[in-house]
């Protein structure tokens, strides 16, 4: 048996549902940077597997995924100096408790 485009599909299906999960259910701010890079990476799978098995010569898909790496660390950097500008102004990082209107 080989692995074929439904398998990746399946398993980037399945990490981006964790992923979006993480992201909706959780409370803790840095677990929902986590779940958001989770789904960025299921997005770079597929991708990666669509560029490798409809159009195998050209390195489309690895070029786009490139550029979502980019942004995923240019989205943590960010990320993580607002959880940090918001931790040591309200000493929580909780997203429900802290309402940003009320500085």
């Amino acid at each position: 048996m080989s692995i074929g485009l439904v398998h990746y599909l399946i398993l980037s299906a399945i990490l981006f549902s964790i992923g979006l999960y993480g992201a909706l259910a959780k409370r803790n701010a840095i677990v929902i940077l986590m779940s958001i890079e989770i789904m960025l990476v299921a997005v770079s799978i597929t991708m990666v597997a669509f560029s490798r098995f409809i159009v195998p010569l050209l390195l489309t898909g690895q070029i786009f995924v490139i550029f979502i790496m980019v942004v995923a660390a240019a989205e943590a950097a960010v990320g993580l100096a607002i959880i940090i500008a918001i931790y040591r102004h309200h000493e929580t990082i909780d997203a429900t408790k802290v309402n940003l209107m009320k500085w």
